[in-house]
């Protein structure tokens, strides 16, 4: 692993994943279907965990949001997609996981979040309802606290207590702090409950870079329950990724964090899975695990002013990404794989040469032959029209011959 040492945390089973402890971080992902629609949500759970996403999380919000929960998981197993789901709470957990047990038995983990669970004297024993029942179907938990809905009661308190303090916090602290008091007092209650420790995972989730950092920190360092990461409203696009990436990865070389979503939102009728790609390519390129492999290509300069390069680069890397579920099964190790496509002379053939296998294509004037190297060393020369084709091909006989049985990978 890359980065500081891993923050020590206890291992929590969801299903057939395990959060925590010694295992790696674990990508999850979120439908956005209508729940009740019990076809189009499992077909969404079916291409997110084709994706790559280990664990998926679905809205539990209505009576037929809940009724469907089973039918759900009977569907996904007759389409052998074998993925933990994960209900979502809010306002009503207690009641629609009571009214409806088989949901209760269908999820493998529980989200509560405790600032939704109930106000005033209902709380408590919403709350508790809530645990009981995870208690009674063996299920862990994750208590996910959210800085847009934060328990006011709680809030209101810390900031009576701040502003009596000899040396008061800024009003920013304040909330930070209410959102880790929050986490830490309602697992306290749930294992007072009768819910065990070690099914137990914490969120702390806010929309603000600087925020998520300075609250993660503070919460791994007062708690050994595993942390999923995350910001709560990443928002659409590159801002999105990009936001994502730099408070994530801030926490994921410090060692802080067990399971991780990118919460983008999509663009209209865009595709879902692309937030588990993101939460991948966040953590294969931190040198914390590797899930595909991965394309090395050239920005493009003034030498390059033909988008050949370009195009094979996209081929390349999509046809990377759809052979990979049958790839993981034949060819262990192929994840690690690097592929170089460049563009011109310039660092072509050098970067070429440190991948598995790449290709130096020609740039302006140059010319009109593309170079292989593999392992290191000069290989066939391509020309014409086939370029792109004959390279796939190339790559495609490199993995049969690496990767396979007896392979030298």
């Amino acid at each position: 692993m890359s980065g500081g040492a891993r923050r020590r945390s206890v291992p929590v089973r969801v299903g057939r994943v395990t959060i925590g402890g010694d295992h790696p971080v674990v990508v999850q992902s979120m439908t956005n279907t209508a729940t009740a629609d019990v076809e189009a949500t499992a077909l969404q759970v079916r291409a997110l965990a084709a994706a790559g996403s280990e664990i998926v999380r679905i809205t539990v919000n209505t009576e037929e949001a809940a009724a469907a929960v089973p039918a759900i998981a009977a569907r996904l197993r007759e389409l052998g997609t074998d993925v933990p789901l994960v209900g979502d709470f809010h306002f009503n957990g207690h009641k629609l996981l009571r009214e409806h047990p088989a949901c209760a038995e269908a999820l493998a983990k529980y989200r509560i979040n405790p600032g939704n669970v109930g106000r005033g004297s209902k709380r408590d024993p919403q709350f508790a309802e809530m645990i009981e029942i995870a208690c009674r179907h063996g299920k862990p938990v994750r208590i996910g606290v959210n800085w847009g809905s934060l328990d006011q009661d709680l809030l209101t308190r810390l900031m009576d207590e701040n502003s009596k303090s000899a040396q008061p916090l800024d009003a920013n602290d304040v909330v930070r702090e209410a959102l880790v008091v929050s986490a830490r007092e309602s697992a306290a209650r749930a294992e007072d409950i009768g819910l065990p420790h070690d099914r137990i995972v914490i969120s702390c989730k806010v929309s603000g870079v600087q925020d998520l950092i300075a609250v993660y920190r503070n919460i791994a360092a007062r708690c050994d329950f595993p942390l999923h990461l995350g910001l709560t409203e990443a928002g659409m696009g590159s801002k999105g990724i990009v936001a994502s990436t730099a408070a994530m990865s801030v926490l994921l070389q410090e060692g802080i964090g067990d399971t991780i979503r990118v919460s983008l939102t999509p663009d209209p009728g865009g595709d879902r899975t692309r937030e588990v790609v993101v939460a991948q390519e966040i953590l294969q390129t931190m040198g914390l695990r590797s899930f595909t492999p991965m394309v090395v290509a050239c920005p493009g300069c003034g030498r390059t002013t033909s988008t050949y390069f370009q195009e094979l680069a996209q081929k390349i890397q999509s046809h990377l990404r759809q052979r990979m579920p049958e790839w993981r099964r034949l060819y262990p190790g192929v994840e690690e794989m690097t592929v170089a496509v460049m563009g011109c002379v310039v660092n072509g053939p050098g970067e070429s040469k440190h991948a598995n296998i790449g290709i130096s294509l020609p740039g302006t004037g140059e010319r009109p032959v593309a170079p292989v190297y593999i392992d290191g060393e000069k290989g066939p020369t391509r020309k014409g029209e086939r370029i792109a084709e004959e390279f796939q091909q190339l790559v495609e006989q490199y993995v049969e011959r690496t990767y396979s049985a007896g392979g030298t990978a």
